[in-house]
């Protein structure tokens, strides 16, 4: 099997130990599975004519660690079995350029770069809105102060940016009103998901992981710094395991279910009281080091198995 990672430009430069991200983890699985296994960035693709090509780097496993060699090669996109395009947001236009080079790609790719390009993941939360708390996506000053009013406690999230960067909190009479609302929407210029604020997000959400049209057993529950009302610490402190129940896994799976007919078959649910605050689909982290250390599991393993087996390869 030859396998190409399309990762993100800061995952790239500090490639080797970061055993917080979910590529670490693949990269390190498929190499042990004796795969090929090359990685690239955003920038390092093009097309030649009608043929999409990549500027890559071969990487390799060593001392339980994986690395990659300095050399560049250059090959084409579709001589590789499978694809797994995982760059991180925002997601401008140099990011959609990147989805446009794998309309030209036959190869298998994870998650369909048009389905990512489809889907926003603030905003095309909404396919699944009976799994929410009430919101609305807006850029009007009036909109968000009348939503205000209503629900006394609200959440703004700009709709194209990752892991909480933008995310304001506001409450009915508060100073800064006007200056976080122009913040978010850059002065009611730019769209904003806004959602009322659900008290219990002080006791941390749960990210929900589905695989293919499944649900995945295992949760995790990350919990808010002290100094944040959301979880902003990629740190074993604040990340726990959190058990999904047999009616949680029945409750989700049609989300799962639907994505998967998409082409997203790997994506991260944030869940609080059972309402979805964010379908994580771009390159959603599976904390795969606190699963493996809060369950005594390896899920690297469940998800190899899974993206390797011939029948998904095939769709």
């Amino acid at each position: 099997m030859k396998i190409l990672f399309v990762i993100d430009k800061v995952e790239l430069k500090y490639f080797e130990f970061n055993n917080l991200v979910t590529n670490f983890w693949l990269i390190k699985e498929f190499l042990e599975r004796s795969c090929e296994v090359c990685i690239t960035t955003i920038p390092q693709l093009y097309l030649s004519g009608k043929t999409a090509r990549t500027k890559c780097y071969e990487s390799f496993v060593s001392e339980n660690n994986i690395f990659y060699k300095n050399n560049i090669l250059d090959k084409e996109i579709d001589s590789f079995d499978l694809v797994m395009f995982r760059p991180d947001p925002p997601v401008d236009i140099n990011y959609i350029n990147a989805t446009y080079i794998f309309d030209f790609v036959h190869t298998k790719v994870i998650n369909s770069p048009s389905a990512i390009r489809s889907f926003n993941e603030k905003l095309h939360s909404l396919y699944f809105s009976e799994y929410m708390s009430p919101n609305i996506v807006t850029s009007s000053m009036s909109d968000i102060e009348n939503f205000l009013k209503e629900h006394k406690q609200i959440v703004l999230k700009p709709l194209n940016r990752c892991f909480g960067s933008g995310v304001m909190y506001l409450y009915d009479g508060d100073p800064n009103t006007h200056t976080i609302i122009n913040t978010v929407t850059e002065n009611e210029t730019a769209l904003a998901m806004v959602q009322e604020y659900i008290p219990e997000v002080k006791n941390g959400d749960i990210r929900v992981l589905t695989l293919g049209d499944k649900i995945l057993p295992y949760s995790i529950k990350k919990l808010p710094s002290d100094d944040d009302f959301k979880f902003n610490n990629h740190s074993d402190n604040f990340v726990v395991k959190s058990e999904l129940s047999s009616s949680e896994l029945e409750y989700f799976t049609p989300i799962a279910q639907k994505l998967c007919q998409t082409g997203i078959v790997m994506a991260g649910l944030d869940v609080i009281n059972n309402k979805i605050i964010e379908v994580n689909v771009t390159s959603p982290c599976y904390f795969i080091k606190e699963m493996n250390n809060c369950y005594n599991i390896s899920v690297e393993k469940m998800l190899a198995d899974f993206l390797l087996t011939p029948a998904l390869l095939t769709l």
